[in-house]
């Protein structure tokens, strides 16, 4: 006769909480693109963190003797017009691209999640003010829109990522306003209010926690499109400053080279690699968060 384990109330909770985590992790990585997307995405995390142990050559490091060799052993992935090493360049890369996408969404999803939620729960005038702001900038093409806040900031990385997160945040804001106005009507919120919750902790502690979970699908989709967004600022001369080894301005360099084909494709390889790997994790968490969705059952 099975004989059940009794946990103090504290031990339970935690018990039932890595019970949970484990069920979601098992689920996740049963669908195979999310099992796909966490590898590339960790992989590239590992290389950005170990970048300065795996490179072989520092990645701004000119030699001229050297210049426009193809892949071999001593440069795997082939030398540049300077004569540096696109291996140690690609890897570097990772350090620049990744923490900008990252500072992006952070930006992004900080401004858009508390403007759409103040609109949405509020209503009225702030939500007219909000959504007619966030009109006027899904009017314009998001990189045309980047690329003209890049060029009146200046070149750099740092005003790159401050257009980018001015040109995307009406996402985040459109999103978290429609989840906010749902969640305001439900019976949770009504009785938090009824028994004497003020509007903000009704906001931020009843309604906000359960619309994030489709913000972590979001935040996890728009890692790869702020990576493609920073490397094509870069590619036009609004990103990185040479001599950064940066993934966008690294294909800018290999574009008028048709037969060193190498300078271009490593970099847009990274590129590729990077961004379907957000993308694949931001699918398998959708079906993981959204009850509605059965596919991993």
């Amino acid at each position: 006769m099975a004989v059940a384990t009794a946990y103090p109330p504290s031990e339970a909770l935690r018990a039932e909480r890595f019970a949970a985590l484990k069920r979601s992790a098992h689920r996740l990585f049963r669908n195979r693109s999310a099992t796909i997307g966490s590898i590339l995405v960790l992989a590239w995390l590992l290389i950005a963190l170990l970048a300065p142990l795996i490179a072989p050559y520092s990645p701004t490091a000119q030699k001229l003797t050297n210049r426009l060799k193809p892949p071999s052993a001593q440069h795997p992935f082939g030398t540049d017009e300077l004569g540096r090493d696109i291996f140690s360049r690609v890897l570097y890369g990772a350090r620049v691209s990744l923490p900008v996408a990252l500072a992006v969404v952070a930006m992004t999803g900080t401004a858009g999640i508390l403007l759409g939620a103040v609109a949405g729960y509020l209503g009225g005038v702030a939500d007219e003010i909000v959504m007619r702001v966030a009109d006027a900038v899904l009017a314009f093409p998001s990189l045309i829109l980047a690329i003209a806040i890049t060029a009146a900031l200046g070149p750099g990385l740092l005003n790159a990522a401050l257009a980018i997160a001015l040109v995307l945040w009406p996402e985040y804001a459109r999103l978290i306003r429609s989840q906010v106005i749902a969640l305001r009507e439900m019976e949770f919120v009504g009785a938090a209010v009824a028994l004497g919750a003020s509007r903000r902790r009704a906001l931020f502690v009843h309604i906000l926690p359960n619309a994030l979970p489709l913000m972590l699908v979001k935040v996890s989709l728009d890692m790869g499109n702020a990576i493609l967004l920073a490397a094509s600022l870069s590619f036009v001369g609004l990103g990185a400053v040479p001599p950064t080894p940066e993934w966008g301005a690294m294909i800018a360099a290999g574009r008028h080279k048709f037969f060193e084909w190498w300078i271009a494709a490593f970099p847009g390889l990274a590129i590729f690699t990077a961004v379907i790997g957000f993308n694949f994790l931001g699918d398998g968490l959708r079906d993981l968060l959204d009850p509605r969705l059965n596919r991993l059952a």
